[in-house]
């Protein structure tokens, strides 16, 4: 089985054999990040190679890490609507307000994507159980995704984890720990149980497929969009998988030669004032995020004090000539309850996009001609008790 892309770390640079279950680079600890031979891909794989295809993130598999021959785990993950909401994007004033509509994934968000890939090429590297810490998304979706794999499964939570997504890790057969911490607690649980047991621990970057599951939604708004791309996108913002691997994905299409270069979004990190490490190193100039004291919030998707990725999130928002804003918890719900009315479920992670789309418009980083996507990550029937 022969695999075509190289294990690059994100750092330092340092090659790492594909071979087996790789977490993060030996030599430095930054996360792994895959490179594929794309001028070679590029003479077979072009856009109309897609036509046909089923519509779901695996449609991409030549960029994918994914050998010829290998079938992936698969629920269906991806193909998610890009939904046009007019009458918002009059109210926000912009051009055009497009919602990529996550919720609709297995187990119910954008988590899907990124454990599909991780837990298909680990299952492959011959992974005998997998371990994550989790708020909520990632734990349902890795127990799904092990499920379907027939590896078993091991998921640590914060002990206010919402009840139904508790039940359903419990129910796809996962063992569920509830610690009480927030989500860099559960890590540190997490790691030690991969060290005594050789369970392979899928954290957020701390292996490099997660990242090529999320990028995917780089791919499908691109194609959607007819080979474009909005002038801003608006993303909520935890350990930033998602938008590391968007990031990554406009920088492959235009290699790809599917994309014009020089024309990528401008990325916009949208964090809940209550636990806003990306915003406070941006608007400082640091290159790397200090670790958020006591973070609260209503978002637990939002409720990570610290990323292992950092650095490549602030690299992208400043790349892209972009920007970190925080919005508390009261104008995130009322962000939800606003998309609600125009008929999308957002989880309130969703709806911060939407209040920080205000904040942004309000302070100019977002102009009346702006076309933007703001991305709904889950969906609301999650938060229900």
């Amino acid at each position: 089985m022969r695999l075509e892309f190289t294990l690059i770390c994100s750092r330092c640079e340092r090659e790492t054999d594909t071979a087996g279950t790789p977490n993060v680079c030996i030599e430095c600890g930054a996360p792994l990040l895959a490179v594929y031979p794309l001028e070679k891909i590029a003479e077979k794989f072009r856009p109309e190679s897609l036509e046909g295809r089923p519509w779901n993130m695996w449609r991409y598999r030549e960029v994918m890490p994914l050998a010829a021959d290998e079938e992936p785990v698969s629920l269906g993950e991806g193909g998610t609507p890009l939904l046009s909401l007019p009458a918002l994007a009059k109210r926000a004033g912009v051009r055009e307000l497009l919602v990529k509509e996550e919720g609709l994934n297995p187990t119910y968000s954008f988590k899907a994507r990124g454990m599909s890939a991780a837990v298909t090429r680990a299952v492959a590297g011959g992974a005998k159980g997998f371990v994550a810490p989790s708020a909520g998304n990632a734990a349902d979706a890795l127990s799904a995704y092990g499920s379907r794999a027939g590896v078993p499964v091991r998921v640590y939570m914060p002990v206010d984890t919402p009840p139904l997504v508790i039940a359903e890790c419990r129910a796809l057969g996962a063992q569920v720990e509830l610690i009480d911490g927030v989500i860099s607690d559960c890590g540190v649980k997490a790691r030690e149980f991969a060290q005594e047991t050789g369970y392979f621990d899928v954290s957020t970057l701390r292996e490099p497929y997660r990242v090529e599951g999320k990028k995917t939604m780089g791919y499908e708004i691109a194609e959607q969009l007819g080979w474009s791309l909005p002038d801003a996108i608006i993303y909520p913002t935890g350990g930033g998988t998602g938008l590391i691997g968007m990031w990554k994905a406009f920088a492959e299409m235009e290699t790809l030669g599917w994309l014009e270069p020089g024309k990528r979004p401008r990325m916009y990190v949208v964090q809940s004032s209550g636990c806003a490490p990306m915003v406070r190193a941006w608007e400082t100039g640091a290159e790397t995020a200090e670790p958020w004291k006591d973070p609260e919030t209503i978002a637990w998707g939002l409720r990570v004090p610290g990323a292992l990725g950092d650095f490549l999130i602030l690299r992208a928002v400043r790349e892209s000539g972009g920007a970190a804003v925080a919005v508390s918890d009261e104008d995130l719900l009322a962000g939800g309850d606003e998309l609600l009315h125009h008929g999308v479920a957002a989880c309130p992670e969703g709806g911060a996009t939407l209040a920080a789309l205000y904040r942004l418009r309000a302070d100019g980083h977002i102009g009346p001609d702006d076309s933007v996507i703001c991305f709904n990550t889950g969906a609301w029937i999650k938060y229900v008790e």
